[in-house]
C-alpha cells in the first residue's frame, strides 16, 4: 500500500487555529519537518484542509 509523506513547507503563524490543529495532528511541528503516513481517506482529508501549507509525495512501500 502507498503511503504519503508529508513535509511543513509554509509557516503557522498567522493562521486560525483549526489549521493550526489540523498540522499538529498530523505530526508536524516544525518548518521543513517530513512525516510519513499511511494513505486513507482520513489523512487527505486533513492534507485537504492545510494543501497550502504542506507538501505531499507518494511513496511507494
Amino acid at each position: 500500500m502507498a503511503k504519503l509523506q508529508i513535509t511543513l513547507k509554509r509557516s503557522l503563524i498567522g493562521r486560525p487555529e483549526g489549521q493550526r490543529a489540523s498540522v499538529q495532528t498530523l505530526g508536524l511541528r516544525k518548518l521543513h519537518q517530513t512525516v510519513v503516513h499511511e494513505d486513507n481517506a482520513a489523512i487527505r482529508g486533513v492534507v485537504g484542509k492545510v494543501s497550502h501549507l504542506v507538501e505531499v509525495k507518494v511513496v511507494e512501500a
